[in-house]
Protein backbone atom coordinates (compact mmCIF):
# COMPACT_ATOMS: atom_id res chain seq x y z
CA UNK A 1 0.00 0.00 0.00
CA UNK A 2 2.90 2.33 0.89
CA UNK A 3 4.79 1.75 -2.87
CA UNK A 4 1.28 2.64 -4.40
CA UNK A 5 1.02 5.54 -2.65
CA UNK A 6 5.07 6.53 -3.09
CA UNK A 7 4.03 5.76 -7.10
CA UNK A 8 1.20 7.77 -7.65
CA UNK A 9 3.37 10.81 -5.72
CA UNK A 10 5.67 9.77 -8.29
CA UNK A 11 3.65 10.13 -11.29
CA UNK A 12 2.22 13.17 -10.06
CA UNK A 13 5.24 15.12 -9.43
CA UNK A 14 6.69 13.84 -12.90
CA UNK A 15 3.40 15.20 -14.77
CA UNK A 16 3.37 18.49 -12.67
CA UNK A 17 7.05 19.35 -13.25
CA UNK A 18 6.49 18.56 -17.37
CA UNK A 19 3.30 20.49 -17.76
CA UNK A 20 5.67 23.43 -15.56
CA UNK A 21 8.39 22.40 -18.19
CA UNK A 22 6.45 22.61 -21.42
CA UNK A 23 4.64 26.21 -20.10
CA UNK A 24 8.12 27.79 -19.75
CA UNK A 25 9.04 26.08 -23.03
CA UNK A 26 6.18 27.66 -24.87
CA UNK A 27 6.54 31.43 -23.01
CA UNK A 28 10.38 31.30 -24.59
CA UNK A 29 9.69 32.54 -27.47
CA UNK A 30 6.71 35.21 -26.62
CA UNK A 31 9.27 36.62 -23.71
CA UNK A 32 12.46 36.74 -26.48
CA UNK A 33 9.74 38.92 -29.00
CA UNK A 34 8.93 41.00 -26.08
CA UNK A 35 12.29 41.63 -25.06
CA UNK A 36 13.40 42.63 -27.93
CA UNK A 37 10.83 44.84 -28.59
CA UNK A 38 11.78 46.37 -25.58
CA UNK A 39 15.24 46.35 -26.10
CA UNK A 40 15.18 48.35 -29.66
CA UNK A 41 11.58 50.39 -29.05
CA UNK A 42 12.68 51.41 -25.61
CA UNK A 43 15.96 54.19 -26.51
CA UNK A 44 13.47 55.82 -28.86
CA UNK A 45 11.04 56.41 -26.20
CA UNK A 46 10.92 60.34 -24.86
CA UNK A 47 8.22 63.24 -24.91
CA UNK A 48 9.21 64.33 -27.96
CA UNK A 49 8.74 61.18 -29.53
CA UNK A 50 5.23 61.09 -28.27
CA UNK A 51 4.09 64.49 -29.00
CA UNK A 52 5.76 65.40 -32.49
CA UNK A 53 4.50 64.07 -35.63
CA UNK A 54 6.77 62.77 -38.21
CA UNK A 55 9.51 64.75 -39.84
CA UNK A 56 10.28 64.66 -43.33
CA UNK A 57 13.06 62.71 -44.79
CA UNK A 58 16.50 63.63 -43.85
CA UNK A 59 15.77 65.76 -40.35
CA UNK A 60 16.22 63.57 -37.83
CA UNK A 61 13.81 63.62 -34.34
CA UNK A 62 10.05 62.98 -35.41
CA UNK A 63 7.26 61.62 -33.21
CA UNK A 64 4.42 59.59 -33.15
CA UNK A 65 1.86 62.10 -32.02
CA UNK A 66 -0.63 61.66 -35.11
CA UNK A 67 -0.77 57.50 -35.50
CA UNK A 68 -1.32 57.55 -31.63
CA UNK A 69 -4.17 59.51 -31.70
CA UNK A 70 -5.32 57.86 -34.97
CA UNK A 71 -5.20 54.90 -33.20
CA UNK A 72 -7.01 55.64 -30.13
CA UNK A 73 -9.73 57.28 -31.95
CA UNK A 74 -10.46 54.26 -34.81
CA UNK A 75 -10.35 51.89 -31.76
CA UNK A 76 -12.56 53.64 -30.01
CA UNK A 77 -14.94 54.11 -32.28
CA UNK A 78 -14.59 50.67 -33.02
CA UNK A 79 -15.61 49.46 -30.00
CA UNK A 80 -18.45 52.04 -29.58
CA UNK A 81 -19.83 50.37 -33.00
CA UNK A 82 -19.12 46.57 -32.33
CA UNK A 83 -19.37 46.16 -28.40
CA UNK A 84 -23.48 47.14 -28.08
CA UNK A 85 -23.81 45.07 -31.46
CA UNK A 86 -22.11 42.23 -30.43
CA UNK A 87 -23.67 42.01 -26.91
CA UNK A 88 -27.19 42.09 -28.38
CA UNK A 89 -26.54 39.40 -30.91
CA UNK A 90 -25.23 37.37 -28.10
CA UNK A 91 -28.06 37.93 -26.19
CA UNK A 92 -30.35 36.67 -28.75
CA UNK A 93 -28.55 33.96 -29.82
CA UNK A 94 -28.79 32.84 -26.02
CA UNK A 95 -31.96 33.68 -25.75
CA UNK A 96 -33.23 31.64 -28.66
CA UNK A 97 -30.97 29.26 -29.17
CA UNK A 98 -33.46 27.43 -31.28
CA UNK A 99 -34.72 29.72 -33.72
CA UNK A 100 -34.15 29.56 -37.45
CA UNK A 101 -32.84 32.75 -37.26
CA UNK A 102 -30.42 32.27 -34.39
CA UNK A 103 -28.76 29.06 -36.49
CA UNK A 104 -28.12 31.08 -39.97
CA UNK A 105 -26.92 34.11 -37.54
CA UNK A 106 -23.93 31.85 -35.48
CA UNK A 107 -22.96 30.06 -39.54
CA UNK A 108 -22.30 34.20 -40.40
CA UNK A 109 -20.72 34.40 -37.83
CA UNK A 110 -18.19 31.47 -37.92
CA UNK A 111 -17.68 32.73 -41.54
CA UNK A 112 -17.23 36.53 -40.33
CA UNK A 113 -14.63 34.61 -38.05
CA UNK A 114 -12.62 33.15 -40.88
CA UNK A 115 -12.45 36.10 -42.89
CA UNK A 116 -8.82 37.66 -43.91
CA UNK A 117 -8.88 40.94 -42.62
CA UNK A 118 -7.78 42.05 -46.01
CA UNK A 119 -11.03 40.96 -47.13
CA UNK A 120 -12.92 42.83 -45.02
CA UNK A 121 -10.73 45.96 -45.93
CA UNK A 122 -11.53 45.51 -49.44
CA UNK A 123 -15.28 44.70 -48.44
CA UNK A 124 -15.25 48.16 -46.50
CA UNK A 125 -13.24 49.61 -49.31
CA UNK A 126 -16.09 49.08 -51.96
CA UNK A 127 -19.07 49.85 -50.03
CA UNK A 128 -17.95 52.95 -47.95
CA UNK A 129 -14.49 54.37 -49.39
CA UNK A 130 -15.90 54.02 -52.87
CA UNK A 131 -19.25 55.45 -51.94
CA UNK A 132 -17.81 58.69 -50.12
CA UNK A 133 -15.75 59.36 -52.46
CA UNK A 134 -12.60 59.37 -50.30
CA UNK A 135 -10.14 57.29 -47.86
CA UNK A 136 -11.45 57.77 -44.27
CA UNK A 137 -11.01 57.07 -40.01
CA UNK A 138 -14.72 56.15 -40.10
CA UNK A 139 -14.57 53.43 -42.61
CA UNK A 140 -11.35 52.21 -41.01
CA UNK A 141 -13.17 52.24 -37.38
CA UNK A 142 -15.71 50.53 -39.66
CA UNK A 143 -13.88 47.71 -40.71
CA UNK A 144 -12.38 47.29 -37.36
CA UNK A 145 -15.81 46.56 -35.74
CA UNK A 146 -16.35 43.77 -38.35
CA UNK A 147 -13.35 42.35 -36.93
CA UNK A 148 -14.52 42.69 -33.40
CA UNK A 149 -17.84 40.94 -33.97
CA UNK A 150 -16.97 37.06 -33.94
CA UNK A 151 -14.80 37.12 -30.89
CA UNK A 152 -16.72 39.49 -28.97
CA UNK A 153 -20.43 37.62 -29.88
CA UNK A 154 -18.89 34.18 -29.38
CA UNK A 155 -17.43 35.34 -25.31
CA UNK A 156 -20.28 36.49 -24.30
CA UNK A 157 -22.89 34.18 -25.82
CA UNK A 158 -20.67 31.42 -23.86
CA UNK A 159 -20.53 33.53 -20.93
CA UNK A 160 -24.42 34.26 -20.73
CA UNK A 161 -24.83 30.04 -21.13
CA UNK A 162 -22.81 29.94 -17.75
CA UNK A 163 -25.50 31.91 -15.90
CA UNK A 164 -28.12 30.16 -13.78
CA UNK A 165 -31.25 29.98 -15.54
CA UNK A 166 -32.67 29.97 -11.82
CA UNK A 167 -31.27 33.76 -11.97
CA UNK A 168 -32.85 34.82 -14.46
CA UNK A 169 -36.44 32.94 -13.75
CA UNK A 170 -36.19 34.32 -9.80
CA UNK A 171 -36.25 37.91 -11.36
CA UNK A 172 -38.99 37.54 -13.20
CA UNK A 173 -40.97 35.63 -10.95
CA UNK A 174 -40.74 38.84 -8.76
CA UNK A 175 -42.55 40.79 -11.83
CA UNK A 176 -39.44 42.34 -12.92
CA UNK A 177 -39.91 43.05 -16.43
CA UNK A 178 -38.05 40.91 -19.34
CA UNK A 179 -35.66 43.75 -20.58
CA UNK A 180 -34.67 44.90 -17.09
CA UNK A 181 -34.05 41.55 -16.11
CA UNK A 182 -31.57 41.17 -18.78
CA UNK A 183 -29.88 44.53 -18.56
CA UNK A 184 -29.60 44.96 -14.58
CA UNK A 185 -29.49 41.20 -13.37
CA UNK A 186 -28.03 38.83 -16.32
CA UNK A 187 -25.81 41.43 -18.04
CA UNK A 188 -23.76 42.46 -14.60
CA UNK A 189 -23.85 38.64 -13.51
CA UNK A 190 -21.72 37.90 -16.80
CA UNK A 191 -19.59 41.21 -16.76
CA UNK A 192 -16.51 39.43 -16.10
CA UNK A 193 -16.56 37.10 -19.14
CA UNK A 194 -18.33 40.23 -21.32
CA UNK A 195 -14.93 42.32 -20.03
CA UNK A 196 -12.79 39.36 -21.17
CA UNK A 197 -14.46 39.31 -24.85
CA UNK A 198 -14.38 43.04 -25.51
CA UNK A 199 -10.49 43.25 -24.31
CA UNK A 200 -9.57 40.44 -26.19
CA UNK A 201 -11.31 41.74 -29.44
CA UNK A 202 -9.90 44.87 -28.79
CA UNK A 203 -6.35 43.45 -28.91
CA UNK A 204 -7.14 42.14 -31.89
CA UNK A 205 -7.98 44.81 -33.86
CA UNK A 206 -5.15 46.97 -32.14
CA UNK A 207 -1.97 45.94 -34.49
CA UNK A 208 -4.56 45.50 -37.65
CA UNK A 209 -2.46 46.78 -40.43
CA UNK A 210 -4.02 45.46 -43.90
CA UNK A 211 -7.80 46.69 -43.48
CA UNK A 212 -6.77 50.51 -42.74
CA UNK A 213 -4.65 50.29 -45.75
CA UNK A 214 -8.02 50.30 -47.79
CA UNK A 215 -10.09 52.64 -45.49
CA UNK A 216 -8.26 55.10 -42.64
CA UNK A 217 -5.36 54.66 -45.40
CA UNK A 218 -2.91 57.30 -43.57
CA UNK A 219 -2.19 60.70 -42.42
CA UNK A 220 1.63 62.30 -42.45
CA UNK A 221 0.13 64.90 -40.37
CA UNK A 222 -2.48 64.85 -37.01
CA UNK A 223 -5.91 64.89 -37.85
CA UNK A 224 -9.53 64.64 -35.44
CA UNK A 225 -11.88 64.14 -38.11
CA UNK A 226 -12.97 61.34 -38.56
CA UNK A 227 -14.61 61.97 -42.20
CA UNK A 228 -10.73 62.43 -43.29
CA UNK A 229 -7.52 59.82 -43.62
CA UNK A 230 -6.01 59.17 -40.33
CA UNK A 231 -2.65 57.64 -39.12
CA UNK A 232 -2.58 54.60 -36.98
CA UNK A 233 0.03 52.49 -35.10
CA UNK A 234 0.30 49.31 -37.29
CA UNK A 235 0.33 51.42 -40.53
CA UNK A 236 3.07 53.73 -39.24
CA UNK A 237 4.95 50.79 -38.06
CA UNK A 238 4.23 49.31 -41.91
CA UNK A 239 5.50 51.97 -43.94
CA UNK A 240 8.85 52.82 -41.44
CA UNK A 241 10.22 49.52 -40.90
CA UNK A 242 10.28 48.91 -44.86
CA UNK A 243 11.48 52.39 -45.50
CA UNK A 244 15.06 52.15 -46.59
CA UNK A 245 16.18 54.92 -43.62
CA UNK A 246 17.67 53.80 -40.30
CA UNK A 247 16.25 56.76 -38.58
CA UNK A 248 12.60 55.70 -39.63
CA UNK A 249 13.46 52.28 -38.40
CA UNK A 250 14.16 53.50 -35.16
CA UNK A 251 10.35 55.25 -35.01
CA UNK A 252 8.84 51.96 -36.05
CA UNK A 253 10.74 50.06 -32.92
CA UNK A 254 9.61 53.00 -31.08
CA UNK A 255 5.81 52.68 -32.01
CA UNK A 256 5.97 48.78 -31.81
CA UNK A 257 6.75 49.39 -28.24
CA UNK A 258 3.86 51.59 -27.64
CA UNK A 259 1.60 49.04 -29.45
CA UNK A 260 2.60 46.19 -27.56
CA UNK A 261 2.65 48.37 -24.07
CA UNK A 262 -1.14 49.76 -24.84
CA UNK A 263 -1.97 45.95 -25.05
CA UNK A 264 -0.59 44.57 -22.58
CA UNK A 265 -1.86 47.61 -20.23
CA UNK A 266 -5.84 46.66 -21.61
CA UNK A 267 -5.34 43.17 -20.26
CA UNK A 268 -3.64 44.49 -16.80
CA UNK A 269 -7.04 46.76 -16.30
CA UNK A 270 -9.05 43.81 -17.74
CA UNK A 271 -7.86 41.60 -15.16
CA UNK A 272 -8.45 44.35 -11.99
CA UNK A 273 -11.83 45.10 -12.80
CA UNK A 274 -12.51 41.58 -12.90
CA UNK A 275 -11.43 41.22 -9.27
CA UNK A 276 -13.64 44.29 -8.73
CA UNK A 277 -17.11 42.81 -10.84
CA UNK A 278 -16.53 38.99 -10.44
CA UNK A 279 -19.98 37.72 -9.38
CA UNK A 280 -19.95 33.90 -7.71
CA UNK A 281 -22.51 31.84 -8.66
Amino acid sequence: MHKQISYRNFKNTFFKSVIIALTALSSIPLVLILFYIFRQGISAINWQFLVNIPKPVGESGGGIYNALIGTLLIILVASVIAIPLGISIAIYLKENARSRVAYYTQICVDVLQGTPSIVLGIVIYLWVVKTTGGFSAFSGSLALSLMMLPSLIRSTEETLKLIPESLKEASLALGVPYYKTILRVILPSGLNGIMNGAILSVARIAGETAPLLFTAFGNPFTNYDLRKPMETLPHIIFNYATSPYQDWHRLAWGASFVLISFILILNILTKLAERRWKVQF
